[in-house]
């Protein structure tokens, strides 16, 4: 399972390093897009939206090429893949066998490293504990 998880994140790394890249360098061209996906697509590029996620694409991918704060790296690069899935399945649906292949690295990635998200997935509450007590003043010293 550790292979299929570096394979996973190496991949995932690749994807949103030249992808991202290619966002201000233009490697290749995204062919015929639909007229509701460009006008979209417009939208973020005037509005320079787009601008912000390519940076975090680099470096997200990046961290992920070089195994550094891969838990931090998932966590930012989850909402964008879960909107570039959701743009695919709502606008451009010939783009979403790649959209899914890319949700599934990150999941194995994320498999891996699932230790970082243990406390999203208790089903507890946290009682605050008042400032005055002696155990929240230990606690704050």
């Amino acid at each position: 399972m550790k292979t299929a998880s570096t394979i996973s994140r190496l991949l995932l790394g690749l994807v949103f390093t030249v992808f991202g890249l290619n966002g201000f360098l233009n490697f290749f061209s995204p062919g015929p897009i639909p007229p509701l996906a460009g006008q979209f697509f417009g939208v973020l590029v005037q509005s320079h939206y787009i601008t912000v996620v390519l940076v975090i694409e680099i470096a997200g991918g990046l961290a992920l090429l070089v195994n550094w704060m891969t838990p931090l790296a998932l966590t930012v690069l989850g909402p964008v893949i879960f909107n570039i899935l959701l743009f695919h399945i709502t606008m451009l649906p010939s783009g979403l066998p790649p959209a899914v292949l890319v949700a599934i690295l990150w999941a194995i990635s994320a498999y891996h490293v699932r230790w970082a998200f243990a406390g999203l997935f208790q089903n507890r509450q946290v009682k605050q504990q008042s400032r005055r007590s002696p155990a929240g003043a230990a606690r704050l010293a």
